[in-house]
């Protein structure tokens, strides 16, 4: 088990992180959720040992990990980062940056290439140079290249921001079922909720260093109420309760916009639309109550200026 004490980490006499707390079991997946310049990355580079924790402590299996000060190489064995810039050979093929990781005695490197190649959908590559291959391209050879001696914990830093959309979910469903299957620890720095609620067993969300909140992705999605957490989900509405709930306080509650629906009655949620964005499946609405913009899904477009009156449906 990953224990992860962090009291305070700062950045000449600048306060980085503080009051970070959390444990990981085997085979468990964290997402540290949060955004750019929250600290996301310097929490990976501490716990994998790039950076010294002078103010807490961090231990694995019960033994305290010591961080730079006190090895030869920073960073710990049984542990592999892939960071922004990608660790790999340009001018080595795809095969050779695999190969580079694994043991030079061992019989079956070919097959164990093979089986990441397959992992990361890049097994048409497999003798094509780095430095020719796309951002994306050699994002999944970073991948590859952590996964190759199978470590114990791995700790991903925006994995996926390099490669399309078209192949990223893929790819998402593959590297955490992998993940899974290996029993492979794994800690996530990432702004995409969509990839944090679908493969998350916990999300610690972050705000200037600090946790905001923690918990499951249930946990998180049932439980926003504050307009920086709910803009993590997009076109998420702030909105008095009493507008959407009868005899509702005046309080602020976060609604997101598949719980709003059109009222066959007035309701004090009354809107003007602005304008109708097609989802495939949906119509995102954006319309004008008072001077606030409202967002709220339906099955059909809705011509400009038309009046409607929205009630609070059931959250899925």
């Amino acid at each position: 088990m990953l224990k992860v004490e962090i009291d305070s980490f700062s950045y000449a006499k600048n306060t980085i992180l503080s009051n970070i707390h959390f444990t990981l079991n085997p085979g468990e997946h964290l997402s540290i959720l949060g955004e750019s310049g929250c600290g996301k990355s310097t929490l990976l580079h501490l716990v994998y040992g790039l950076l010294h924790l002078e103010h807490g402590s961090i231990h694995y299996n019960q033994k305290e990990l010591l961080g730079p000060t006190k090895a030869l190489i920073p960073g710990e064995s049984f542990m592999k980062l892939v960071a922004q810039e990608f660790n790999i050979m340009p001018f080595a093929t795809v095969a050779e940056n695999l190969g580079s990781h694994l043991s030079a005695l061992s019989d079956n490197n070919n097959a164990r290439i093979e089986e990441l190649l397959e992992v990361v959908e890049m097994e048409a590559f497999k003798n094509t140079l780095v430095k020719n291959l796309s951002g994306g391209q050699k994002q999944r050879v970073a991948l590859a290249k952590a996964l190759a001696n199978e470590p114990e914990i791995l700790l991903l830093d925006e994995p996926f921001s390099n490669i399309d959309v078209f192949r990223k979910n893929k790819l998402q469903r593959k590297i955490f079922g992998y993940l899974k299957q290996n029993n492979i620890g794994c800690i996530t720095a990432t702004h995409d909720i969509d990839e944090a609620l679908a493969f998350s067993d916990q999300i610690i969300m972050l705000k200037n260093g600090s946790v905001e909140m923690s918990g499951t992705p249930q946990h998180i999605y049932n439980n926003v109420t504050t307009h920086y957490q709910a803009g993590f989900f997009g076109e998420a509405n702030l909105l008095a309760e009493n507008l959407v709930i009868p005899n509702g306080t005046f309080k602020e509650i976060v609604v997101f916009p598949h719980q709003l629906k059109i009222s066959n009655e007035k309701t004090a949620l009354e809107v003007r639309v602005k304008k109708s964005y097609f989802k495939g499946s949906y119509y995102l609405i954006e319309a004008i109550f008072k001077d606030t913009i409202v967002f709220f899904t339906h099955t059909i477009p809705i011509a400009p200026t038309t009046i409607c009156w929205l009630q609070l449906s059931e959250k899925n």
